[in-house]
């Protein structure tokens, strides 16, 4: 006869061994809180074929955009903790409750970290016909236009708003912001000299670098990256300097330990298959992965960097 307390702990466990093993019974969904075709849509799309079939489930994906992402991002919130219901978020998702007064979720205590799928430096770009050639060059040349400079950017509360705010900063500069609806037709001002600065995320912009259309000053990362290995890093000049754009999958708080550690395990088996990763790396995009706890040191550290730029340039949404 088992000792009292071997039952008491089997029967304890029961439940939770029981959900694991049956999950998933049945489809999954991932819900992405924008448009189709942008950035966390992307690299979630070129997931789910691979995640279908390890978990030997349909895995969907639903653009649920809307108030600045909002409305996809509460209704997962809201889903039952059940791993039936995930979440893809871009780098700006911790940030809305902090730009926003009233924002229906609070983003580190409602959701369950999964996984950092993808992190990527961000390229500083500038139109060739600016007529500078490094980083210095800029930097002089803004101060002495005194204001008169232009910076693009995907929307306010973005990372290509707050890096450059940033950016700023540290340069003391003086650049006036252009915000546009998706880094889309900001690029495409740039590229027509409308603007005169943009940092996006180096996926959005290598392109048009390696098409001659813009000119790379530098990058985000601490060091230079192999996409452009002649470009040097904002660091080098100007030390401590870095910012990542990056995408993320959430479930909601309460999710069982078993399941989240179980769609972490399928997800980073996935982002190192070559295919995959080389396919990430094409776009500017360096596979992360790691555990669920590293996750959750991610989001805990870029919210608070990025609240201090925040609250220092008084950024608000609304």
């Amino acid at each position: 006869m088992k000792p009292l307390a071997t039952v008491l702990l089997v029967a304890a466990t029961w439940p939770a061994l029981v959900h694991a093993q049956a999950y998933p019974a049945r489809s999954v969904r991932i819900i992405v809180p924008s448009s189709a075709g942008g950035g966390i849509d992307v690299t979630t799309r070129a997931l789910t074929p691979r995640l279908s079939e390890s978990l030997r489930q349909p895995v969907l994906v639903e653009n649920r955009p809307g108030a600045e992402t909002m409305i996809g991002t509460e209704m997962v919130a809201k889903a039952p903790p059940d791993g039936y219901t995930l979440l893809s978020v871009f780098d700006n998702f911790p940030l809305t409750q902090h730009m926003i007064k009233k924002v229906p979720y609070d983003a580190l205590r409602d959701f369950a970290p999964v996984a950092l799928l993808v992190r990527g430096p961000m390229i500083v770009g500038v139109p060739p016909q600016l007529g500078v050639k490094d980083l210095a060059e800029f930097v002089n040349l803004a101060r002495a236009k005194g204001g008169a400079f232009n910076y693009g950017s995907a929307g306010v509360g973005t990372s290509s708003h707050l890096s450059v705010e940033l950016f700023k900063l540290r340069t003391g500069t003086d650049l006036k912001a252009v915000h546009y609806k998706g880094a889309a037709p900001a690029v495409t001002d740039l590229i027509g000299g409308h603007i005169q600065l943009m940092i996006a995320a180096s996926g959005t912009l290598i392109p048009q670098v390696r098409g001659g259309k813009l000119l790379a000053l530098a990058v985000t990362a601490p060091e230079r990256i192999p996409q452009l290995p002649g470009v040097r890093a904002v660091a080098e000049t100007y030390p401590g300097f870095d910012a990542f754009s990056w995408v993320g999958m959430l479930a909601p708080a309460g999710t069982p330990a078993e399941i989240v550690r179980r769609l972490n395990a399928e997800v980073t088996r996935i982002l190192v298959e070559p295919e995959v990763k080389s396919g990430f790396e094409k776009r500017g995009w360096e596979v992360a992965g790691g555990s669920p706890e590293d996750f959750g040191r991610w989001l805990a550290a870029q919210t608070e960097k990025w609240v201090r730029v925040i609250r220092e340039r008084n950024i608000t949404l609304d």
